[in-house]
């Protein structure tokens, strides 16, 4: 590969001030705390753009591929922040009934087919890990297993980047190192975000353990080969557990005609399994079917596929949020569709709680 091209190196030598904007006297570019608006939705609440027949520059190569926005995005993200050391462990289609809202209130019925599962009677010989989300974890029998990648596919506003930063902020807070690439918002915004919940990113990212990459989707389009070769040097070199990448449906928007959509996410996604990094996707639902992707692919090439989607009673008075483990390779787990919600802490799934 060419200097040129080495859009890693050039990133781990720059040196770049963007470390300290984070201090005091930093006005974030988030909305006005006073404005009402809960962060827990702010990479939801805005719909990715409507896709249009119009050929975007470069996707198909025409772009020169030294523009490579990770040879100043990463710079921003690692520059500053020292390598840690890198360990040995590198059915549907159900109409909610007007008995949603009492169940909600009082906490939920206990289900009487509800698996329930015993972790200290689980013996397995492959490598797992919790998703960090209470609740959710229970729901699978002894953890996903490590170096997976999963996909969580919501409409607007069902948490998904909140998903996310939560499947982040768990290797986080024992030990482990993460990267999050954003399409949809600013790195200053995710990290609001995060530490507004207490999970204080901000910090993370200073000690080196996290790196935040804000990448336009076009530009990472037009970059996305040179991306997909080094992908697997840059998992090594920072020694990440843990990677998310929000949203994959930008992405794939970026690519006009189907078949070349399709091998573009292929590469992309088996470079992603290559590094060994365990990684979630976020990707928007299709508008008539919660449970397929916007565009039907991600979740065919991914380990694990998690569905977030509303449910309404029938007399719509009140809108709620159901989950569904749609599946996970080598993993036994439930397969009923529990609620949760979106609070200060996060997401919380309450696994006895019946929604219909």
């Amino acid at each position: 590969m060419s200097d040129e091209d080495d859009w890693f190196e050039r990133a781990l030598r720059e040196e770049s001030d963007d470390a300290d904007d984070t201090g005091e006297g930093t006005e974030p570019d988030t909305a006005d705390p006073g404005s009402g608006t809960d962060s827990t939705d702010v990479a939801e609440d805005t719909e990715p753009p409507e896709h249009t027949d119009t050929e975007l520059p470069g996707p198909d190569g025409s772009a020169d591929a030294a523009a490579d926005p990770f040879a100043t995005s990463f710079a921003e993200a690692l520059s500053n922040a020292p390598l840690p050391d890198i360990g040995d462990d590198g059915e549907r289609g159900h109409t909610p009934t007007d008995d949603v809202n009492n169940e909600f209130r009082s906490g939920g019925t206990q289900s009487s087919d509800s698996l329930q599962f015993d972790d200290e009677e689980f013996e397995s010989d492959i490598d797992r890990i919790d998703i960090g989300i209470g609740g959710l974890d229970e729901m699978i029998l002894g953890g996903v297993p490590k170096r997976s990648l999963m996909v969580t596919i919501g409409s607007a506003g069902t948490g998904k980047t909140t998903f996310g930063l939560q499947f982040l902020y768990e290797t986080l807070q024992n030990g482990g190192s993460g990267v999050f690439i954003t399409l949809e918002e600013s790195r200053r915004r995710i990290l609001d975000t995060a530490d507004e919940k207490g999970w204080e990113f901000s910090a993370y990212e200073a000690d080196g353990q996290l790196a935040i990459v804000d990448l336009d989707p076009v530009e990472m389009a037009n970059s996305l080969a040179s991306i997909r070769n080094d992908l697997p040097r840059l998992v090594e070199e920072f020694g990440a557990d843990r990677l998310v990448l929000d949203s994959v449906s930008l992405l794939e928007m970026m690519y006009d005609h189907p078949s070349k959509r399709r091998s573009e996410v292929f590469e992309f996604t088996r470079s992603l399994k290559d590094a060994g990094v365990t990684t979630m996707l976020t990707s928007e639902a299709d508008q008539s079917n919660p449970y397929v992707s916007r565009h039907g692919i991600v979740e065919y090439l991914s380990d694990a596929v998690f569905v977030l989607q509303y449910v309404r009673p029938d007399d719509f008075r009140e809108t709620r949020l159901a989950i569904e483990i749609q599946k996970i390779r080598d993993a036994n787990h439930s397969r009923e569709t529990k609620p949760y919600e979106l609070t200060n802490d996060g997401i919380s799934v309450y696994r006895q709680a019946n929604i219909f």
